[in-house]
């Protein structure tokens, strides 16, 4: 009975999403199974040669080989995995450290929120993508490092809408009246703050995940990110990095494919956080 409910409810919340925010999930989902079988969708490793340099797109390789001779196919569908690793791995660390900063803030007010409050004014005015560079490559290349780096200028939006939202919440009677039956920091903070900030936060997740995988695309294209992970962002860097690459024919399957799957994931996030953030606050449809 239980199971039918949650399954009821998913497909009310489906119905909710307009057109495009449907088509966005519909792709995330697709994303998602192939990042979780790519091993058994390709029959080619994806990091190592399986047949001649630079193929173009055929029966053996779909989307064609690289310089190396690697399948493009297969190591797309492994760089699958490492954007949505690093995309929702930024998004959840960046949206529960700042979601929980901005409610002790809020809820403790002084001291605390005057530091968070100027914490959060220095992150705003500093230069995000140099300092991302100088620590990506102060940190070393590794996908732990990338996520925490990318969390570290991921969190300041999560903290001040949570603080606004438990600013007001703090003020409401119910809260009042828990907090004069002697209910703990604690308590209120599990059982009243987060439940009413969650939707606020799923919103943030999305919308942090596809700036985390821009992010880490473009230290992957710079030659930060992880050599061994074969992200789409370092399959671009390689493709790039190969001398007279615009005046051959090779940028049509080498760079055009990784190019064009980093760009459907993102869109596709675009739309569901579009529509999520309507159905969180319905005056923002109108």
């Amino acid at each position: 009975m239980e199971l039918h409910l949650k399954i009821k409810s998913a497909i009310n919340a489906f119905k909710k999403f307009s057109l495009s925010g449907k088509l966005g999930l519909i792709l995330i989902l697709l994303i998602l199974l192939m990042a979780i079988f790519a091993p058994w969708l390709s029959p080619h490793p994806h990091q190592r040669s399986s047949g001649s340099a630079l193929i173009p797109p055929d029966s053996e390789h779909i989307l064609g080989t690289d310089d190396l001779g690697i399948d493009l196919w297969a190591q797309i569908t492994n760089g699958a995995r490492i954007s949505l690793l690093v995309g929702f791995g930024t998004a959840l660390l960046a949206a529960v450290g700042g979601g929980i900063m901005g409610i002790v803030a809020a809820y403790k007010g002084g001291l605390i929120d005057k530091i968070l409050m100027r914490l959060i004014d220095i992150m705003m005015v500093m230069p995000d993508l140099p300092v991302m560079i100088l620590l990506a490559a102060f940190f070393g290349p590794s996908l732990f490092n990338i996520i925490l780096v990318l969390a570290i200028f991921s969190w300041i939006r999560p903290a001040r809408i949570v603080r606004s939202q438990v600013l007001m919440l703090k003020e409401q009677s119910y809260i009042k009246s828990a907090e004069s039956y002697g209910a703990k920091s604690w308590y209120l903070i599990r059982k009243h703050f987060l439940p009413e900030v969650s939707p606020l936060l799923a919103v943030s997740i999305i919308r942090l995940s596809s700036r985390a995988i821009v992010a880490e695309a473009g230290l992957s294209f710079l030659g930060l990110g992880d050599p061994t992970s074969r992200s789409w962002g370092l399959i671009i860097h390689h493709a790039l990095n190969f001398q007279g690459i615009y005046y051959t024919s090779f940028w049509r399957w080498w760079l055009l494919y990784p190019w064009l799957a980093l760009t459907i994931l993102t869109v596709s996030l675009a739309f569901i956080g579009r529509d999520l953030e309507r159905i969180v606050d319905p005056r923002l449809g109108n």
